[in-house]
């Protein structure tokens, strides 16, 4: 991971960054920032890896729809003042790449909260766009319908690739290309030096 590359060209497009050699330590950073703070977490393996809900408990008021499934968890996330997730591809040039089947984590990360944290590892980022959005559609995606048991081609073939499918399990919805922080929304992109989430 070349940082001075990242921050650079992220820097330059409106986004705030940080940088830790370890998930622990990007949890801890992010514990500081949200304390007090209503705070919704989007669906992330590497929020989960580096178990941030853990350590946000009791420091801020927490929603995340994977401790409490429903609609009325997402409804509630919609009102948090900063919202956290990770990102299916970045590229070196300074964009984020996210897809989304319910279509709540695209949301929130252009409109609504006051604040959005991206926290990505190093496994996610690619040299431009083009290699971002193909890793998300063909890495990210896939393995996520595995875990999820969704009754799709990638998922029936160990989560190999994506097969553009039309099936109904389908979880590729909506893919957004964050090329600048939406108006309103302060973004920062967390980048931590450990291979984390798909």
């Amino acid at each position: 991971m070349n940082y001075d590359v990242l921050k650079k060209n992220f820097e330059k497009h409106g986004f705030h960054t940080a940088y830790f050699e370890t998930g622990e330590e990007a949890a801890s950073y992010i514990k500081e920032m949200v304390k007090g703070k209503a705070v919704a977490l989007g669906g992330s393996v590497t929020l989960q890896e580096i178990k941030l809900n853990e350590v946000l408990d009791g420091e801020c008021a927490l929603t995340w729809h994977w401790l409490e499934p429903g609609a009325e968890t997402l409804k509630k996330a919609k009102q948090a003042e900063v919202y956290i997730c990770s990102a299916n591809g970045v590229s070196e040039t300074g964009e984020i790449v996210n897809i989304d089947g319910t279509g709540n984590r695209v949301s929130m990360t252009i409109y609504g909260p006051q604040k959005v944290y991206y926290l990505v590892g190093r496994n996610k980022i690619s040299p431009d766009m083009h290699s971002a959005l193909m890793r998300a559609k063909n890495v990210a995606a896939p393995k996520n319908a595995l875990r999820l048991n969704r009754k799709t081609p990638c998922a029936a073939n160990g989560g190999d690739r994506c097969y553009d499918c039309n099936s109904p399990e389908r979880i590729c919805r909506a893919t957004v290309i964050q090329d600048r922080p939406c108006n309103g929304v302060e973004a920062e992109v967390v980048f931590i030096n450990e291979d984390l989430g798909y």
